[in-house]
């Protein structure tokens, strides 16, 4: 189903950033299976995110470039401070499957 058209102004706001996963660890907390994800921006520092990529090995994400939404405000998932949003889309198996470059890009860099 297709959403509501936006402007190119609402699009503008949204910082998609594209950054490499340094660590992965089990969230046994969370309701749906997940994984909490550090991932490293450069100059914009590490962040983490409760994400649910489980269809992965902690050891496949490692060292993966990720695309994520670094500017929305933090969300507490079962006690866990998510600052960022891991963009991913679902394949014909139902699993998340991370959105990620085709080549090497510099980490922190903006998606436009």
């Amino acid at each position: 189903m297709e959403k509501v058209q936006i402007v190119y102004d609402d699009f503008e706001r949204i910082d998609i950033r594209i950054g490499r996963v340094v660590a992965v660890q089990a969230f046994e907390r969370a309701r749906t299976p997940a994984y909490k994800v550090e991932v490293d921006f450069g100059e914009l520092g590490r962040k983490w995110s409760s994400a649910q990529i489980t269809s992965y090995s902690a050891e496949d994400l490692v060292g993966r470039l990720v695309s994520c939404v670094v500017n929305m405000p933090p969300r507490n998932i079962a006690g866990f401070q998510s600052e960022i949003l891991i963009l991913g889309a679902r394949n014909a198996a139902g699993e998340v499957k991370v959105l990620t470059p085709t080549h090497e890009v510099g980490l922190g860099e903006q998606v436009f």
